[in-house]
Order: structure tokens, then sequence, then C-alpha cells
């Protein structure tokens, strides 16, 4: 189920707060959370039944072991061997659904055979509970976790605003808020901040996102070459089409969590702001970065050993991250351009050489922007197709300039754009500018939604403010199948 749905938004979401809270009211507290939990589920597998039978195998099957870590005592030996071979069938599954093809194809190609690649249907979510599951491993075998039983353990699994695209949680961060007596009572600033943040996603998703992804798409998918000024915009709008896209799903899974009193933890704090490679990643997937940091930076010797040691350490995290991302060459590429990056930064710090914070962020916005282009290309010949133009200073006057503003047909088409409560042609490459314009102010100057809630006080004015940007992104899409995040089936 898709949150840029109009059954999740009025039919799902509504119906399934009702009977958690009535439940509640009547003192059936395990009941109201049992509803939670069988409502994940539904959700879980409205769009594929079969893989609610991996995602409970999987549950039991690290549920068990935890159990085994936390409460059984045994030698240190032994207990490392649990925790050494649940992590490998974590990782096992993994592997299979999302790699396991992509090793074929690479076996086919360098040994010059012909393994059959099999029709594999990646499951949803499963790298998201598959990181979740192994921190509660690792906090089970530290004695982090000092109790836990099954059905909360399903339940911090499976929990539907955070299931599909995170944030990434932790056992201990999530189990007192389901347990807490008072998050049974309904709350109406939550559900106000609820639907302030279901608002501002939807709006973020169906008409800033899912407009920039038709001028992302042409450009990488449909156009032989590129110019100057088209391979920027494709690479433009798809950064911010990226960002707009998965910040709107995370904004959307907070502000659903608020409805039932559950704070999930903020995974954005505007990173296009970043002036340099490691404030960056302190704003961007923070809850991936926790993890990283916490599961696979420090137990490697995080920077507590020598320089080239921690020089490895960065690299390696930054490469599986870009592997973890994606079943190609292309991923592991562009984690490895931002772990080489890291280590210039970790260098340059120690010249102490300060540069202009406009030039910071210049030199930052357009590294990464560069470095997505990795991220969403199908094929290195895509990544030549839109570098190359980008860096194509040939020929280039402010009459070219001209003539591409005022081109009446424009590089898309006849594509139209849900804008304004109408659908305006976008044939024309103006609207393209205006709009990558505007995706720079709403980025840059306004607060992030992270900041807007800090000090949230519910007001008749933020109330019509809300409702407006609803309206707002469901008149984009009601004559149109809604579109999938992009971090869907991530």
């Amino acid at each position: 189920m898709l949150f840029n749905s109009l059954s999740y938004i009025f039919i799902f979401i509504p119906s399934t707060g009702i009977i958690y809270f009535i439940l509640s009211k009547y003192k059936l507290v395990k009941v109201a959370n049992g509803c939670l939990l069988c409502a994940s589920i539904f959700f879980y597998g409205y769009w594929n039944p079969k893989y609610i039978f991996l995602i409970i195998v999987s549950m039991l099957a690290n549920y068990s072991a935890g159990t085994i870590l936390f409460r059984l005592h045994m030698s240190k030996y032994v207990r490392k061997a649990i925790l050494v071979l649940t992590i490998c069938f974590n990782l096992s599954l993994l592997g299979y659904f999302k790699y396991f093809n992509f090793f074929i194809e690479n076996a086919n190609y360098f040994f010059r055979v012909n393994i059959h690649i099999k029709q594999i249907v990646l499951p949803l979510a499963i790298s998201f509970f598959t990181f979740q599951q192994i921190a509660f491993l690792v906090d089970s075998y530290k004695e982090k976790i000092k109790t836990c039983n099954f059905f909360n353990y399903c339940l911090f699994i499976a929990f539907f605003p955070q299931l599909i695209s995170g944030p990434i949680v932790l056992y201990n961060e999530m189990i007192s808020q389901f347990e807490s007596l008072r998050n049974k009572i309904p709350n109406y600033k939550n559900i106000s901040i609820g639907l302030f943040l279901l608002s501002i996603g939807l709006f973020k998703k169906t008409v800033l996102a899912d407009s920039l992804a038709q001028w992302a798409n042409t450009g990488f998918d449909e156009l032989k070459s590129l110019n100057f000024f088209t391979a920027w915009i494709t690479s433009l709008s798809y950064t911010f089409q990226l960002y707009f896209d998965f910040s709107g799903y995370t904004d959307m899974a907070l502000g659903s969590a608020y409805f039932f009193n559950i704070k999930l933890p903020s995974n954005f704090n505007s990173p296009y702001k970043a002036t340099n490679i490691q404030d960056f990643w302190r704003r961007w997937h923070i809850t991936l970065g926790r993890f990283f940091k916490r599961y696979l930076y420090i137990p490697l010797g995080g920077n507590r050993a020598r320089d080239l040691r921690t020089f490895f350490n960065l690299f390696l995290v930054f490469l599986i991250g870009g592997i973890w991302h994606g079943a190609g060459w292309t991923f592991a590429v562009w984690g490895a351009l931002h772990g080489l990056c890291i280590i210039f930064h970790r260098i340059w710090q120690k010249f102490s050489i300060k540069i202009p914070q406009f030039i910071a962020w210049f030199l930052t916005f357009n590294f990464i922007n560069c470095t997505w282009v990795f991220f969403r290309a199908n094929s290195f010949e895509d990544v030549y197709k839109i570098i190359s133009g980008m860096f194509n200073f040939n020929n280039i006057y402010f009459k070219d300039l001209w003539q591409f503003l005022s081109h009446k047909k424009g590089f898309l088409g006849e594509y139209e754009l849900s804008f304004f409560f109408q659908k305006v042609p976008m044939g024309q490459n103006l609207i393209t500018m205006i709009l990558i314009l505007m995706s720079f102010l709403i980025l840059f100057f306004p607060q992030n939604s992270f900041q807007m809630i800090e000090d949230y006080k519910p007001s008749s004015l933020r109330t019509v403010f809300s409702c407006l940007l609803c309206f707002w992104g469901l008149l984009t899409f009601l004559s149109e199948i809604p579109s999938k995040f992009i971090y869907f089936q991530f």
C-alpha cells in the first residue's frame, strides 16, 4: 500500500486509528497493540501476500537468537557464534533476493558461461528490516536489551509507518513508546502534527518529486544525447526529485506514527545546505548513517587506529553503503566516490585551511549532484551521457540560452505538469527552469519539516495550511495511478 494513495489516507489510517484508540479506551492495551500489528502485517502483505511468510520467518529466527543472547548465560565464544550465524542468515536472505541475479550476470560475463537468470521479485522492505534485526541482535549480544517478548518484537519490526523505507529504528527507542499507557490516549496535538507532516510529505511527493521525475526520466532513459542545458536540467531534476521523494516519504511516515503518539527519529535535516561531505551525511538519511557508524564503522575500529586504517574503515563503510542501495556497479562507484571524498575531507581538515562558506557549499552541492548521476543511471553509458553533457562547454552563448528557454516544445515533448490545480503544458523549457528554481527556494530558505515541528503549536492557520497542501497533493493523482516512492523496494 502506498502512502500517497486514497485508500491509505482515507481508509487505512483513519480506521486503524479509530479501532486502536477504542480498544485502548476499554483497557484492552494488548488487544490494541495486536490490532496495530495486524494492520501492519496487512499493510505489508497488501502489495504481495506471499512475502508475509518471509517476514514472519525472519522475525521468528531473529527473535529466537536475540532471546538466547540476552537471557541465557553461555560462554563468550558460543554467544559470538550465535550472533555471527544469525547475522549471516539475515545477510543470506538479503543477498539472495537482492544480489543473486547480479552475481549471476557478472559470472556469465566474466567467465563466459550461460547460467540461467531467475525471476526474483525483491520483497518489500527487506533491506530495512534486515538492518533493524541486525541492530537488535548486536544490542542483545552487548546486553543493551534486557527483556523482550515476541509480540513486542514483531510490532517493533513490522510497525507500518517505518516498515517500507525507514527510518531505521532501534528496539530500545521504540518499545517504551508501544508499552506506554499514556500513548493509548488520543493526543490532539500529535494528531495535528501528524496531519501537518502527512500534508507536507504528500505535497513533496506528488507535486514536486513526481513532476521533476518526468524530466529526470526523459534525460536518463529516453534521450540518446544531451547538450549542456538539458544535461544540467536532467541531473538537477533527479537531485531534487530524490530529496523530495525520500524526505516526503519520511514526513508521511513520521506523520502517520504521530497519529498513534509514536515519535520516529528524523531522517533528514536540510542536507543540501551542507558545506562539506561529512556535514551532508550528518543531514541525509540520518538513521542509516547512525546504523553504519554503530554497527560497522566502530566495530571496524572507527577512528581509534592510525590514519590509514581510519581511511580504510571510512572507505569500506561507504562502499558497503553504496552496494546496499542497489545491485549494480554504478551503486558501488557512487559509494566509493563518497568514501574517497570523505577521506579527502579528513585530510583537508588536518591543514586547517578554511574556505568561504558559499564556495564550500557550492563545491559540496555540485559533488553530490554529479555523484547522484551514478546512483540514478542504469549503466555507465548513461553516466557518460549525462556527465559529458554537463561539462561540454563548447559553443555556449547567451543566444543559445535564450533559444533554449523560449523553445515552444522543449526537450520533454508534450508532457503535462499538474501545477496550480490544473494541467499545464510542460513543453516549454522555461517551465522546467522555473520549477527547478522553485525547488532551490523551497530547499534553502524556509524551515524544513524537522524544524517546523520542534516548537509546533496547533492553530487554525496551520490546520488550513495543512489541508490546502493535502488538497493540492491529492488533486495531482486523483486521475492517475499513484507512483511508487523511489525507496519502495530497497
